[in-house]
């Protein structure tokens, strides 16, 4: 049995919430909605931290994280109906605290760090004093870590790294970077991998390529093709343990997704809410479009793909709160909501601009910065393909091969099984059909 319900004090928060983003935070998306990963000047700050001590006076402040650590201990149901709720808007994690990468970094920080990384990296990003960012994937592998290059060599006390990162996000205004590199070439495949923390400014390392995200802005944030030449980090930047990059990563990206496939049904019932405004509203040869019949389907397949994921995804969440943490259960229905967040924001952002006719195309409504964020999430946190890979490998795994060569559901051999079973009430009936006769 699963329970996503929650207790009354929470509904009044999440109510809060809706109408706190609606009236302070969407405003900002329309005057600064590039600025949300940035530190903010002096003027912004008169603006954004005031609504950042509000959400700390609810209680609501960097609530993926423990109270120890400064944050709520809120499960994975409460944190999802939270992201669901500001996700359709960029600055709404900023000024609740939980954007990312910040928010897996912290995770992993909070997990593996010693007492003075956590003290030096962990403690501003949960204050929002810093950004931060995670340079993971590579130019030549993307995010196969099979694939990666970039090593860091011991040399004395320290480590020297050397090789390239792309689409490392936020690094233009990341305070530092957590880097993932081959310590150790012919160990086993996700042994070879270490994580290190790199301050932003130290020497050596060389921004390629600003890369931004497709359709945006130059003030947008970067996704930058870094290159690191020679950077010489100490040893107490290791974070966690030699070898054990792969498994931190995992860590890191796990819960990331089950937050990004919330996100991604925040922004599908933000289009769908549009969608069926608009058909109550616009007329169509004396009609209003919500009385033409394949319009009607748009809007029953839309709400039926939303509510379908969103149960999902809730009892995933359920599962991460009350059962062993993330599990190969829980593992493979986490991947299955990464394959599936990408088709719903497609589905229903695409029906609901679809809807708006030329006015959904246009620059005057918001589907077009939704559009093109719909194919990021078949992308971010890993490749669709390797996540349906990962499922079908989970999902397989509570099954078993036929005995023979045939079904076990074949139907002949079911059928003697069960004449045999049932042979004396067959021969009743055939005996007493035979009387009839």
């Amino acid at each position: 049995m699963w329970d996503f319900s929650t207790e009354p004090e929470f509904e009044k928060q999440l109510e809060w919430i809706r109408t706190f983003v609606t009236e302070e935070v969407a405003p900002l998306d329309l005057l600064w909605p590039h600025h949300h990963h940035k530190q903010p000047p002096p003027w912004l700050k008169k603006v954004i931290d005031p609504l950042k001590d509000a959400v700390r006076a609810r209680g609501l402040w960097a609530c993926h994280l423990g109270p120890e650590l400064g944050g709520q201990g809120f499960g994975q149901v409460k944190l999802c109906l939270i992201n669901e709720i500001i996700s359709p808007f960029s600055w709404g994690p900023t000024i609740f605290g939980v954007q990312g990468p910040d928010t897996g970094n912290a995770e992993i920080i909070a997990h593996y760090g010693t007492p003075e990384q956590k003290r030096r990296y962990l403690q501003p990003l949960l204050d929002g004093e810093l950004f931060s960012a995670f340079s993971m994937t590579e130019p030549q592998g993307g995010a196969d870590p099979l694939g990666f290059r970039c090593a860091a060599v011991a040399d004395g006390d320290d480590w020297v790294i050397t090789g390239e990162k792309f689409f490392t996000s936020n690094s233009e205004d990341a305070a530092f970077l957590i880097v993932m590199a081959v310590t150790d070439p012919d160990a086993a495949p996700h042994q070879r991998m270490s994580m290190f923390l790199v301050p932003r400014d130290t020497p050596g390392i060389e921004t390629v390529r600003r890369t931004r995200y497709m359709g945006e802005p130059e003030e947008a944030m970067d996704h930058a093709l870094i290159r690191y030449n020679g950077v010489r980090v100490p040893a107490e930047g290791l974070l966690g343990e030699r070898g054990r990059g792969f498994e931190i990563a995992q860590t890191r990206l796990s819960g990331g997704r089950i937050h990004h496939a919330m996100r991604a049904v925040g922004q599908a019932e933000y289009a769908f809410d549009m969608a069926c405004e608009r058909v109550l509203s616009r007329v169509l040869r004396g009609r209003p479009l919500a009385d033409q019949q394949l319009v009607q389907q748009a809007i029953t397949e839309s709400y039926a793909q939303i509510e379908q994921f969103r149960l999902f995804v809730m009892r995933a969440a359920w599962r991460i709160d009350h059962g062993d943490g993330y599990n190969h259960e829980v593992r493979r229905d986490i991947a299955v909501a990464k394959v599936l967040s990408a088709r719903i924001a497609h589905d229903v952002t695409q029906r609901a601009m679809h809807l708006h006719g030329a006015l959904g195309l246009s620059n005057e409504m918001p589907f077009g910065q939704m559009w093109l964020l719909a194919p990021g999430y078949g992308i971010w946190d890993g490749p669709t393909e390797s996540h349906v890979s990962a499922a079908a490998r989970l999902i397989l795994r509570e099954h078993e091969p036929a005995p023979t060569d045939l079904p076990t559901q074949w139907l002949p051999s079911r059928i003697e099984a069960a004449r045999a079973r049932y042979s004396d009430a067959l021969a009743e009936q055939a005996a007493e059909e035979s009387v009839r006769s």
